[in-house]
């Protein structure tokens, strides 16, 4: 009974760790949204650089000890280190002194599993963005047709008005016995 009782305790501790416990790129998702990806992307450059390929590019030991301390290892003369922060304008990467080794693995993995599905839409932008208005150039027959024939339309109602209004006069003039 003794021995049941530990087999059944063991076994229902080893599958609730294993349920309990994220995935280590699951864990690495939460990690790199919460502390990575103000500044980093995993296939855009930002602030930072685009993270696809870094186990490639570095070793992961390398990618700890950048992580911990970005301005450590960049004063170490390290060339990769230093052409990173020269190339994105010496704005250091904070350190991450506080996430452990399993962290950064983690974040890792998240990275190549996100680098392998590619982005499957590209987006196209435009080149220059077009005002919300078409600005008036001294080539814009149109504009300026249409404004000089509504000013001569405003003249000649004007000017019906005025005739018109002296017509009446003269005619009420002519009506009134003297």
């Amino acid at each position: 009974m003794k021995i049941k009782f530990l087999f059944f305790f063991f076994t229902t501790l080893i599958l609730s760790g294993s349920v309990f416990s994220a995935p280590p790129n699951e864990e690495g998702k939460t990690i790199f949204m919460t502390r990575c990806a103000a500044c980093h992307n995993v296939h855009r450059v930002l602030t930072g650089p685009a993270l696809s390929g870094v186990d490639k590019r570095r070793s992961i030991d390398w990618i700890i000890n950048f992580v911990h301390s970005s301005q450590t290892v960049v004063k170490s003369g390290d060339q990769y280190a230093v052409a990173l922060f020269e190339k994105f304008n010496k704005v250091p990467m904070p350190d991450h002194a506080d996430l452990t080794t399993d962290n950064i693995k983690s974040i890792v993995e998240f990275i190549k599993v996100e680098s392998a599905n590619k982005p499957s839409v590209t987006q196209n932008f435009p080149s220059i963005k077009k005002p919300p208005f078409i600005p008036l150039s001294i080539n814009d027959y149109g504009f300026f047709i249409s404004f000089f024939a509504v000013v001569a339309l405003l003249v000649m109602t004007l000017f019906f008005a005025v005739h018109s209004k002296t017509i009446e006069r003269n005619m009420r003039d002519k009506s009134l016995p003297s």
